[in-house]
């Protein structure tokens, strides 16, 4: 995976840049279909026709299969349309397209394609019903990332799931606005189509409809979140798991290069509408209803550039899909009524600032004051005293820490806090400081260890690819771990006989589950004191 970068763009704050697991698949939606039978080719008869996937031993696959119509030509920009029923029995033997996208790194050419709204399931081999289905939102900060690249078969074969992995539109194709356009947050929307796809197909395939967990990481969390407030997922999943995405997640600006602006991942609709309009003027479509016809006319390599991906990557609200911002309809408890799992990892920004690090380094106290006072003005001075210098090894990992409290571990408690006032919700906070490096990171700089960072607590749950296997501490670890996440899908409880007891985060006693490996390692702690984050609630920067 290439290395990880905190851009200057508006939406790059929240890209987990380590997307390029495994090569893109450019296969489509509108692959003939499949009709001899195939030795190690199961079959599924489906809502919209029947599939063919692969069996792995253990496990079966069904790949690529579309949740809702090609959003192109007169559909672009218009919520997920339902899919055609086919005939014969269809190959899903292999992921489907990415959404279009650009590189996470550097300069390059867009790829992907708009026919890409399309799933992946992964089930146990043994044939059973009623298992607990888990429906996975990929992260990238809203403009990257595809479902192809996490491979579930441990979440299936050791804790009995359903997994479902999901495409969904990204950038300007996913969260664009304008006056003429009469259309929610169509990435959020897609989500939804997935889920009743799940709702329709999930109990063909073994797992109950009734029973559906979702789960992200990044802007896959803040999706999950976003689902959370929307009227029209009610019923749609019965448990939410939000990793390292919290609902109240703003990075301040300068965070990463210095003038880079702060992120919010939510939106007013009117502002997506009017930035939506100016883009029509200037790819030169006018306004009114010639505009929506010029743009939809558009080639996709026309609209899907570094400046409309930066300026389309925050979540608009304000309309009946997200009718208040998420994290105010989280603290005012309008939130659908699931048990809850959410947490963060100990380093997270580490992961998300090394590069940017590279191009404009931390060398000394008084770079670090000026960052300081850059970025928290009146404040800095406060910052610095709770975060001394010469505490920390590196007036770089001063950097990173203060903002992993401030980005992610205290916007995490308090939307714990919010949370458990209501339902029942379990904290986590992922600590393995020698996690094994994604594979395509640079090794790491000198006194700048990647530690617990941003997405690494994702090769103990996903099979993906890593610098250096597990040891024996990490591979418990990551049974552990996914023992927890599917018996929480599976009961609304991640408990279970034989496990370190997880309590449930309360007001009262705020206590979270620390994931590391060893001795020890997996044990409940006060994150909130641990992180400063009373600190954090009274300044409020």
């Amino acid at each position: 995976m290439p290395s990880a970068r905190l851009p200057r763009r508006r939406g790059g704050a929240l890209s987990v840049l380590f997307l390029a697991l495994l090569s893109l698949v450019t296969a489509t939606t509108t692959a003939p279909p499949a009709t001899a039978e195939a030795p190690g080719r199961p079959v599924v008869d489906t809502d919209r026709g029947q599939v063919r996937g692969r069996a792995h031993g253990t496990y079966d696959t069904f790949e690529g299969i579309p949740f809702a119509a090609p959003p192109t030509g007169p559909l672009r920009w218009r919520p997920p349309a339902p899919v055609r029923r086919w005939q014969g029995v269809r190959d899903a033997g292999a992921p489907g397209a990415s959404c279009p996208q650009l590189p996470a790194l550097g300069p390059g050419k867009m790829s992907g394609s708009e026919d890409c709204l399309s799933l992946n399931l992964t089930r146990p081999a043994e044939r059973g019903r009623g298992r607990p289905v888990m429906v996975w939102l990929h992260g990238g900060g809203f403009i990257q990332g595809t479902g192809r690249d996490y491979a579930a078969q441990r979440l299936a074969v050791g804790g009995g799931a359903v997994v479902v992995t999901v495409n969904y539109r990204l950038g300007v194709l996913g969260f664009f606005g304008h006056p003429g356009l009469d259309a929610p947050a169509l990435g959020i929307a897609d989500q939804q189509a997935a889920l009743r796809w799940v709702r329709a197909n999930a109990a063909r395939f073994g797992g109950d409809p009734g029973n559906v967990t979702l789960f992200g990481e990044s802007a896959g969390a803040l999706s999950t979140c976003a689902q959370l407030t929307s009227p029209s997922a009610r019923g749609l999943f019965h448990r939410a798991v939000i990793q390292s995405g919290s609902c109240m997640t703003v990075v301040p600006k300068n965070a990463g290069d210095p003038g880079s602006a702060a992120f919010h991942p939510w939106t007013p609709r009117e502002r997506t509408r009017a930035a939506g309009a100016e883009a029509a003027r200037a790819l030169g479509c006018g306004r009114g209803a010639r505009a929506l016809r010029c743009l939809r006319a558009l080639p996709v390599e026309k609209l899907v550039t570094p400046e409309l991906t930066e300026e389309f990557a925050a979540v608009p609200y304000g309309d009946a899909l997200l009718p208040r911002r998420p994290d105010r309809a989280l603290e005012s408890g309008r939130f659908h009524r699931v048990p809850v799992i959410q947490g963060a990892n100990l380093d997270e920004m580490r992961s998300l600032l090394a590069q940017a690090l590279v191009d404009h380094p931390i060398p000394d106290g008084r770079a670090y004051r000026a960052r300081l006072g850059a970025t928290f003005g009146a404040s800095a001075a406060a910052v610095e005293r709770r975060y001394p210098v010469g505490k920390y090894p590196t007036p770089a990992l001063a950097w990173a820490t203060l903002l992993t409290d401030r980005v992610w571990i205290c916007p995490t408690q308090r939307g714990n806090r919010a949370l458990a006032a209501h339902v029942p919700t379990y904290g986590y906070e992922f600590a393995d400081r020698n996690a094994p490096v994604f594979g395509g990171f640079p090794p790491p700089a000198p006194g700048f260890p990647y530690g617990a960072a941003h997405g690494f607590e994702l090769p103990y749950l996903f099979d993906l690819p890593t610098v250096t296997p597990f040891t024996a501490p990490q591979r418990e670890l990551s049974e552990r771990m996914t023992g927890y996440w599917t018996r929480f899908a599976r009961t609304g409880d991640p408990n279970e006989p034989g496990a370190p007891r997880w309590p449930a985060f309360r007001g009262g006693a705020p206590l979270v589950q620390y994931l590391a490996p060893g001795t020890g390692g997996i044990r409940p702690g006060n994150a909130g004191a641990a992180h400063g984050c009373a600190f954090w609630d009274r300044l409020r920067v």
